[in-house]
């Protein structure tokens, strides 16, 4: 896959209001690729933009090798789905499908077999005759992905596609889209709030905020090494930590004093050196909890705690628990469930240990994502209410 669609520098403002600030992106032909981001980060604003319905007020916008920044929407190889399916009410599945071609006037023979290949595409040959209003949400979204596909467009703009779908019905949603993605082989470019959806679907993501791209990478890349805060709080739970370097231990390893909470071991991939201010984060699924303490090389960090909530999850078990001034949030997945095994209570005193490969180093947060590393203190429950993720001290 070669660059395909290319935002060179991309800006675009609404009164006072920066809704896109210099966005340079690439994008692969026959990616799925993901604008990831909080309501007003202006990811929906550069959707519209590559369709047309938005002019930028600076940057170009290229689309296999052309400029298509002052194309008009229908001069673009572009279609959008949008989150109400705009589906006609008074044509039926086929004549909802069918309708670009038409509007084409393409042979009937032609519109025909395209039709067909659709319907097989998204399994609604038996709905075929039904109108909008006689079949469910997930069908009515895939009759709107059918009307998309079916002017063979360059680009597919999903623009929080699954949105008024409930929870059973966008994951299966997610599957097919997917699948169809794998079939059709062209370019999605999909804008989501929801994590889960990018993580689950996108071969990269664009995770943005305040109008720029905070991170682009593959989901992992994003998951496992966050750039900033902003990215690792919003990109699943984590746990937050102040500190100063106390010790280079090694080229790769140092070890950190925080206010509240025992020195602990990190990997060192910022180059930090010793009196430097650090900010660094642990997801929960990195910690181990036990009533014991283990016997553990130099590389781990094992630390004293007290529990102070539990929420049993199905597949894993997801603790909070007290150690210096830190609330920390830790799942235990269930890998193995036994019976005659003592569990875990509240207000246990328990051990707690990651190793330092699993913490990783951020940019330190601006006074506007501060929010984002508090948890109000009528979140913290005695008997195991959920808390955002974050640190409450």
């Amino acid at each position: 896959m070669g660059e395909f669609l290319e935002f060179d520098n991309v800006s675009k403002s609404f009164g006072t209001v920066r809704a896109v600030d210099a966005v340079s992106l690439r994008i692969k032909r026959g990616e799925f690729f993901s604008l990831l981001g909080p309501s007003g980060c202006g990811k929906t604003t550069l959707l519209r933009m590559l369709g047309g319905f938005e002019k930028p007020d600076c940057g170009r916008i290229f689309l296999d090798g052309n400029d298509i920044t002052d194309l008009p929407p229908n001069r673009r190889q572009v279609n959008t789905i949008f989150q109400n399916y705009a589906l006609f009410p008074h044509l039926s599945v086929w004549e909802n499908i069918a309708f670009g071609l038409r509007v084409a006037k393409r042979p009937r023979h032609e519109i025909q077999d395209e039709v067909a290949r659709m319907l097989k595409l998204i399994r609604m040959e038996e709905h075929a005759h039904k109108r909008p209003d006689q079949i469910s949400g997930g069908q009515k979204q895939r009759v709107a992905i059918a009307r998309a596909l079916i002017n063979k467009p360059s680009v597919l703009l999903l623009d929080e596609p699954l949105a008024a779908l409930d929870l059973k019905l966008r994951q299966h949603m997610l599957l097919e889209l997917d699948i169809i993605h794998d079939q059709v082989g062209i370019t999605f470019l999909y804008v989501t709030h929801d994590q889960g959806e990018a993580m689950s679907l996108s071969d990269r993501i664009a995770v943005m905020h305040n109008g720029k791209v905070e991170q682009l990478g593959t989901p992992g890349e994003i998951y496992e090494a966050p750039r900033s805060s902003f990215v690792a709080a919003f990109i699943g739970d984590t746990n937050f930590f102040e500190g100063t370097v106390r010790e280079i231990i090694s080229q790769d390893y140092s070890r950190l004093a925080i206010d509240g909470f025992p020195d602990v071991v990190v990997f060192n991939d910022k180059n930090m050196r010793c009196g430097d201010a650090v900010y660094f984060s642990v997801r929960p699924e990195k910690f181990r909890i036990s009533r014991e303490k283990r016997a553990l090389d130099d590389k781990h960090n094992v630390i004293a705690a007290t529990v102070e909530d539990i929420i049993y999850l199905g597949s894993h078990t997801k603790y909070w628990v007290r150690a210096g001034e830190y609330r920390l949030a830790i799942n235990r997945q269930h890998v193995r469930f036994l019976l005659d095994e003592q569990p875990i209570r509240w207000k246990d005193d328990v051990w707690i240990w990651w190793h330092a490969d699993d913490g990783y180093m951020l940019e330190r947060y601006s006074e506007s994502d501060e929010n984002l590393m508090q948890v109000p203190p009528e979140a913290i429950g005695e008997n195991g209410t959920d808390t955002p993720s974050g640190d409450a001290r």
